[in-house]
């Protein structure tokens, strides 16, 4: 492919001199060419940290070009500028605020293209990547980015076993396209199943936005959070073996089944050199990655498993049946929630729900009542939520929550007792029992339901309205209903 370049070599050292001298100082400190200034006539212009970095710092303008932006020693490198955050789950963590466009889907093109000499890996091969900390936690205009910082940058490359994996993504994507354009008369009406009908067979990678609007190849958030915690000294575990697609997990999983089929949890446990909490659930996301090689306790703290935004769940089969409890799955962004510019595709509802992969490792009971140890080991299933159900379900309760917000009709509801009428008190600290009137697990699949250690401890004020730290739910019997539906890996 043609390479055309307007005064864009650079040697890394030269790229290492600028970088290192703009480390800390906040992307209107580093703005020499002005940059900013665009942004009293265009409040919401995207981009801006990355034209600041562009014009301002190496000293080019911006283009939309479907090639690499710089030459570094000879050698084609895409320039992309991150923005990442402080994590809410780990202090001090760092972890990227959004997945990482890559270029356009292109129909077109694509089928004629082979993954080597796509725009997709001719824009990944090699990165030059900065990294700025949006300092917010609300949604700011372009020109707040000023009071942004640039934290870091590297030059990246992806390892041979990410390349196969990015290899297989993208071959899944051009080989459903032409699939399309070789059945389908009027294929072009077939395009919106691109967005959602892969979202199983993608481990690394994701297109949006949604058709009608032309897509774009995105590395997945939990990705790029898994480059950008690397660089700032988070190391994750390394599985031994290859796993290149999802066909690869799930032979695993197949040869995991054949090898410790029907062992209790409590020989799991021996086998596997797992200490404790046999009669918890917990204890089977361990018994998972020991499984599979690793030795910490959770699916995301190892590399692939967090690359691939992967998450352990246990469950119970009985004889009458599968038995599963309702699912607690993210606490409530009220930040997010109150920002009336975001659309639901933006908001880390929609994303959490589309991008979720839930590998659940399934036990049988011997009989009713069994200690959760005398549970026998069945097989995996995994399992995820369609775009049918995040546009009814998940939409709905994310618009009513906002209704109830913007429209000041969020209230504080007691708890009353059917037979007295008098309201609930809480046994161990003598409070009132109440709740705000978010969406109940009565009123749908998707709920809220609020969340404490000590009924006296109510950090989240919304409204003025004190309440526990709120989290998203989906009823246990939904989920029961498309594990039955779902076969043994």
């Amino acid at each position: 492919m043609k390479f055309e370049l307007n005064a864009r070599e650079f040697s890394r050292t030269e790229l290492i001199r600028r970088l290192e001298a703009c480390l800390n100082k906040t992307l209107g400190e580093v703005d020499v060419q002005n940059v900013f200034d665009k942004t009293k006539s265009n409040p919401k212009v995207t981009g801006i940290a990355g034209d600041v970095v562009e014009q301002s710092i190496l000293g080019y303008p911006a283009d939309n070009r479907q090639q690499p932006d710089l030459i570094v020693d000879g050698e084609k490198t895409e320039l992309k500028t991150t923005g990442i955050r402080y994590s809410k789950k780990e202090k001090n963590r760092y972890e990227a605020k959004e997945p990482m466009s890559i270029t356009a889907v292109s129909p077109d093109k694509i089928v004629l293209e082979t993954f080597e000499t796509s725009n997709f890996w001719h824009k990944l091969e090699r990165m030059l990547l900065v990294y700025y900390l949006y300092a917010s936690s609300e949604t700011v205009t372009a020109a707040e980015y000023a009071d942004f910082p640039i934290k870091g940058y590297e030059f990246f490359e992806f390892d041979p076993a990410d390349r196969e994996i990015l290899k297989n993504d993208w071959t899944t994507v051009r080989d459903f396209i032409r699939h399309l354009q070789e059945e389908y008369e009027n294929y072009k009406d077939e395009y919106p199943r691109i967005s959602h009908e892969l979202r199983d067979s993608l481990l690394y990678i994701d297109t949006a936005p949604k058709w009608p609007n032309y897509p774009r190849f995105r590395l997945k958030r939990s990705v790029v959070t898994s480059i950008v915690q690397k660089h700032f000294g988070q190391s994750l575990e390394q599985l031994p073996g290859k796993y290149s697609s999802p066909d690869d997990l799930e032979r695993k999983c197949r040869e995991l089944t054949s090898l410790y089929y029907m062992d209790t949890v409590e020989e799991l446990a021996d086998k596997l050199h797992v200490d404790g909490g046999l009669d918890s659930k917990s204890i089977g996301e361990q018994l998972i990655v020991r499984m599979f090689g690793g030795h910490v306790k959770k699916l995301q703290k190892v590399e692939l498993f967090s690359k691939i935004g992967m998450t352990a769940k246990t469950i119970v089969l009985t004889k009458a049946g599968l038995r599963t409890e309702d699912m607690k799955l993210f606490r409530i962004d009220f930040d997010e929630i109150m920002d009336r510019s975001l659309s639901f595709e933006e908001s880390s509802f929609y994303e959490y729900f589309a991008d979720l992969q839930m590998l659940c490792i399934v036990f049988k009971e011997p009989e009713p009542n069994s200690a959760f140890k005398e549970n026998m080991f069945w097989g995996f299933k995994r399992l995820s939520f369609d775009q049918e159900f995040i546009e009814t379900n998940v939409r709905l309760v994310w618009e009513k929550i906002r209704d109830l917000i913007f429209t000041d009709s969020l209230e504080d509801v007691i708890d009353i007792d059917k037979d007295s009428g008098m309201p609930r008190i809480n046994a161990k600290t003598g409070t009132v029992r109440s709740a705000p009137n978010f969406p109940k697990s009565s009123e749908g699949v998707v709920f809220v339901r609020g969340d404490s250690k000590d009924s006296t401890v109510k950090p989240e004020v919304v409204n003025g309205i004190r309440m526990y730290r709120q989290y998203i739910w989906v009823k246990g019997s939904y989920i029961a209903e498309c594990l039955s539906k779902k076969e043994f890996l």
